[in-house]
């Protein structure tokens, strides 16, 4: 008779304390939360941007927020680049606009089209040179040792998307608007920052004080009830 041992997996981990969390009652936690809701509820997504400065201490604390973010296996597979040299943004422009004017003219669909409408939004992308900061967000498709030797990412799209909110919502509360771009392709951001093949373009943050008299389009946000369950 043979006897099957359960499989055990053996880890030499080291841990720390957890750090301390400040002492509250229920209610503090639950007000606070709500004025955390309240207040990311004012975000909205803005194309008109100023001139308007803004100093590099800010958005390196933004992006110390960012990197606090869970990550698969704790690999941290977000790499950003923070632009604001002026020449640097306008090739950004140039190469996004092109981008844009074939996506438009040629390669969405007229239903996407039709989604865009309401927003009116072209292939015209000033912001990407008004807006004092650009931050292009890649993404390690997969890692590479000092040898050269390939190793393997874990949910690095998840990761990364959970950075870029972490990062957004820091620089919302900073006083700051934001617009996540996207062009399609981006692999143009690979050659003008200077990244390597196994970094992915995830998305272009344009980062500013919005324009004086801004104007957003009049959308709403679902309600609570359409997109919780509580079970």
């Amino acid at each position: 008779m043979i006897t099957l041992m359960p499989m055990t997996q053996s880890y030499d981990a080291t841990t720390v304390p957890l750090p301390p969390r400040e002492a509250m009652d229920e209610a503090e936690r639950v007000a606070r939360t709500r004025l955390l809701a309240e207040r990311l509820g004012t975000r909205r997504t803005v194309r008109d941007f100023a001139a308007t400065p803004v100093p590099r201490a800010l958005i390196e604390a933004a992006l110390r927020a960012a990197g606090t973010a869970p990550s698969g296996a704790n690999q941290q597979p977000w790499r950003f680049v923070a632009v604001q040299d002026p020449e640097i943004k306008r090739r950004i422009r140039e190469a996004a606009e092109e981008e844009e004017r074939q996506f438009y003219s040629q390669r969405a669909p007229q239903e996407w089209l039709d989604a865009l409408a309401p927003l009116g939004t072209d292939a015209h992308k000033p912001f990407l040179e008004t807006a004092p900061w650009l931050i292009g967000v890649f993404y390690e498709r997969f890692g590479l040792d000092a040898e050269g030797n390939k190793h393997k990412r874990y949910y690095p799209h998840e990761s990364v998307g959970i950075a870029c909110g972490m990062l957004i919502a820091a620089l919302h509360l900073a006083g700051l608007a934001t617009l996540t771009h996207t062009p399609s392709p981006m692999g143009f951001l690979n050659e003008i920052l200077g990244r390597p093949k196994n970094e992915m373009p995830y998305l272009l943050l344009v980062v500013g004080h919005p324009a004086e008299g801004c104007r957003v389009p009049a959308i709403s946000r679902l309600p609570l009830e359409d997109y919780v369950r509580f079970l």
